[in-house]
């Protein structure tokens, strides 16, 4: 009988992934509202297990800090997604400000507040899209575009918005790319429009840069109808706002996955670590495999008293049987092979045989390793290494490659300090 258990890969999130909170900034308009809730089941779709809700700024019930509460009643961390495009004042100042309230009323929680969503390829190729679909018929080198954004006062968040202007020119074969404000910051639409309209300009697509419609959309559209009254030779198209895409969401789902490692990294492995003191205790080892003849000898080094449950085992497994140094009962698991035992391994090739042995050790109080499905479980193998009269272990949140590289640096460590 084999018993090998393969390595799992590393998940993209914890097994047990924190909730998300998605940080919108709300709004009066239906249609944005209605948006933001597209969105929300779109980033579900992406994150099956995970729990995912919306709370916003200000207008759109609920506020950030009550889905906060919402998501932390059941869950000891969360990690929040700000849907900004920029590093505004909502970003730097009024989401951190509902998180901390949150925190205040759930003390034991982490909470990780991801970056804001920038200008990744995705969301620039959504862009393109959008004037794509505005220009039709016009070619991209005959067409002078205004990137509309919202404005701040902080003066990065507007720098950034230039930036992405300019990557919008070099990456769309445009015969101009400039930007504008619509609020606070100058220059605006209607200043750059003027100036588009001076040197010669008559094709001309207006991108209002914001993720959904709302407030600012309808602004864009009055102050291009302004213009187009008082200059009818020239043309503008508006193009669409960024929109609940696929795009957005998978920049939203992205920034979770690494705001769900930082979580994972920040509350450590879920386990309780101890040292199990086995010197002349009964310990059960169900299954006679690869993974099992590497843990009998650790198990024989700390003196445990070790009964094999098997019908084959490894070689070196038979070997130590013979020597003496194990019991083997070549034969499959009866419930009656706990008795008196300390400490169980279910180690077989058979997830239902393990579920049986891990369902016995509970309800003896015995704790037990489950090698297929580790969670099931009531005790996991870290990672150890001996050097230098010290034992090192390593257990992380079921990544088993980064634990034993975690434990090999454990090691280079001590053994530098025993130099």
């Amino acid at each position: 009988m084999s018993h090998v258990t393969p390595t799992p890969a590393p998940p993209a999130v914890p097994a047990t992934p924190p909730p998300l909170v998605i940080a919108g900034h709300g709004t009066r308009v239906n249609a944005g509202a209605d948006a933001a809730t597209t969105l929300v089941e779109k980033v579900r779709g992406l994150l099956p297990g995970v729990r995912v809700e919306a709370g916003f700024v200000e207008l759109t019930p609920p506020t950030i800090d009550a889905a906060l509460d919402t998501v932390l009643a059941d869950a000891t961390s969360a990690v929040v997604v700000p849907l900004m495009i920029g590093t505004g004042g909502h970003v730097r100042d009024d989401i951190p400000e509902a998180i901390d309230a949150s925190r205040a009323r759930h003390l034991a929680a982490t909470v990780v507040y991801t970056r804001h969503l920038g200008s990744p390829k995705a969301l620039v190729n959504a862009v393109h899209a959008r004037i794509a679909a505005a220009r039709a018929d016009w070619s991209a080198e005959d067409t002078d575009v205004v990137m509309v954004g919202r404005g701040c006062s902080h003066t990065d968040a507007n720098a950034d918005h230039v930036r992405l202007s300019r990557i919008v020119f070099e990456t769309g074969g445009y015969h101009q790319v400039l930007s504008a404000f619509i609020q606070v910051a100058r220059p605006s639409l209607t200043e750059i429009l003027r100036q588009y309209h001076a040197s010669g300009s008559r094709r001309i697509v207006v991108m209002p840069h914001f993720l959904f419609t709302g407030r600012l959309d309808q602004w864009v559209h009055q102050q291009v109808e302004e213009f187009r009254a008082a200059h009818p030779d020239t043309f503008i198209r508006i193009a669409d706002v960024i929109g609940p895409c696929d795009e957005l969401a998978q920049v939203v789902a992205q920034r979770y996955k690494e705001g769900a490692l930082r979580a994972r990294t920040t509350t450590g492995s879920p386990a309780y670590l101890t040292g199990l003191l086995l010197r002349d205790r009964k310990v059960v080892v169900v299954g006679g495999g690869c993974v099992a003849r590497r843990r009998v000898p650790k198990l024989l080094d700390a003196g445990a008293r070790v009964e094999v449950i098997s019908p084959e085992v490894h070689s070196r497994l038979a070997g130590l049987a013979e020597a003496g140094a194990i019991t083997w009962h070549a034969r499959s698991f009866e419930p009656a092979d706990l008795d008196g035992a300390w400490y169980v391994l279910a180690l077989t090739d058979s997830p239902a045989a393990n579920a049986a042995i891990v369902a016995e050790a509970e309800t003896r109080h015995t704790y037990c390793v489950r090698a297929d499905r580790a969670d099931d479980g009531s005790a996991w193998t870290p990672a150890t290494g001996d050097t230098a009269g010290v034992t090192v272990a390593a257990i992380t949140s079921h990544d088993p490659l980064r634990a034993r590289r975690v434990r090999d640096r454990f090691l280079e460590v001590v053994n530098q300090e025993s130099l």
